[in-house]
């Protein structure tokens, strides 16, 4: 069990390190968020000053559509960064998610390096953070109550990443039994279960999955921003491992880009869903709220911000509120229910790839209120 921690909290520092020094972003594979167009309102009649952009989610408010993605923990590093986070999204209205919390149930001393996020943040909304591979070889209701009362979490969120699990030496490419394990959680614990992918993405047949197993939202997380084989690619450079290398190189960009699985997400469950997965600036959280998230999701571009402390953090948070203030005022939108209600249209590979699934996304919201569309897979 010590080896085994100690092997953790190095993985971590070694995910930290990579992210900030290397490029890890995807190459051959885009999110599609610049194959969708808000139509610009040359007469808003609305002023700027009367944009707002606070939202409700899972029965929190916040101050704006946006939530940091969870990044890490259990090493002093993450203890810096989570803290730099928290300060921010409290002082802002906002919210996040810390990494996986495997790492303090298996050495408890690590705990302060999550439950820092609680004590930064009395009062943003938190959420724990297991891996769905860890369900499914032991952890159950003990280990869920540690990590969600660890930091006062408001939300679970399990965290699914096959493949990463397969490319890492380490990894527990173990999933058989899943779903079912994913059901009981979410029927036994009294806080919403956000299910999350890790850069890869969801599809139409797995939303509906989830949604029948009782989850009360879905992060897409998909492919186009941080590539997570790109990361494990480094990593086995690093230590030598031709296996994870070749893997690593192969399956870099894999995955479901992030406009098509939230397309695709949105249009087949009822569940509120998280946009994620290469989410850049308050044009693309935009859009993303326009396609139907109802909040938008980041990682490595607070993850740079936050090494460098909270100010900086604050900062980035902050822009990206302003940004999508100013978009929601050239669009014409108030609130962030009528910016949902807005006209946009989808081109590109984007759309070639929906049409390919069985989505229309010709003229998309071209009349008020969203289409009814139906996965044909």
């Amino acid at each position: 069990m010590g080896q085994g921690s100690l092997r953790i909290e190095d993985r971590k520092n070694d995910h930290i390190r990579i992210c900030v020094e290397c490029d890890v972003g995807a190459k051959k594979i885009s999110t599609g968020f610049e194959d969708v167009y808000l139509i610009h309102k040359a007469l808003p009649e609305i002023n700027l000053s009367d944009v707002r952009t606070e939202t409700v989610f899972l029965n929190h408010r916040f101050s704006a559509p946006i939530i940091v993605e969870a990044m890490t923990g259990g090493t002093d590093k993450a203890l810096e960064i989570n803290a730099a986070i928290a300060e921010a999204v409290e002082e802002l209205g906002l919210g996040m998610g810390v990494g996986s919390q495997r790492a303090a149930i298996e050495r408890p001393n690590l705990e302060r390096t999550y439950r820092i996020a609680r004590e930064k943040a009395p009062n943003a909304f938190i959420v724990a953070n297991i891996g769905g591979a860890q369900l499914v070889t032991g952890y159950d209701l003990k280990e869920i109550k540690l990590i969600t009362d660890m930091i006062g979490a408001d939300a679970l969120a399990i965290h699914l990443n096959p493949l990463q699990e397969a490319i890492q030496p380490e990894g527990e490419a173990i999933y058989a039994g899943i779903i079912r394990r994913i059901g009981e959680i979410a029927s036994r614990i009294d806080l919403p279960v956000i299910v999350k992918e890790t850069g890869c993405g969801f599809s139409c047949e797995v939303a509906k999955m989830l949604e029948r197993a009782g989850v009360s939202c879905i992060d897409v997380a998909g492919a186009g921003g941080t590539s997570w084989a790109a990361v494990e690619y480094y990593r086995a450079v690093e230590h030598g491992d031709l296996r994870g290398q070749d893997l690593g190189s192969l399956l870099w960009d894999w995955g479901i880009p992030t406009v098509v699985s939230l397309v695709e997400v949105v249009h087949s469950v009822k569940v509120p869903v998280i946009a994620s997965g290469g989410v850049r600036s308050g044009l693309d959280i935009a859009k993303a709220i326009a396609l139907g998230a109802s909040m938008a999701g980041l990682a490595r571009p607070v993850l740079m911000a936050a090494i460098r402390g909270s100010e900086e953090t604050r900062r980035l948070l902050d822009s990206l509120i302003n940004q999508l203030r100013c978009i929601m005022f050239l669009v014409g939108s108030k609130s962030i229910e009528t910016l949902k209600r807005i006209p946009l249209v989808i081109v590109g590979r984007t759309a070639e790839w929906l049409r390919a699934r069985g989505f229309n996304p010709d003229m998309l919201y071209a009349r008020r209120g969203a289409p009814e569309w139906t996965c044909l897979i």
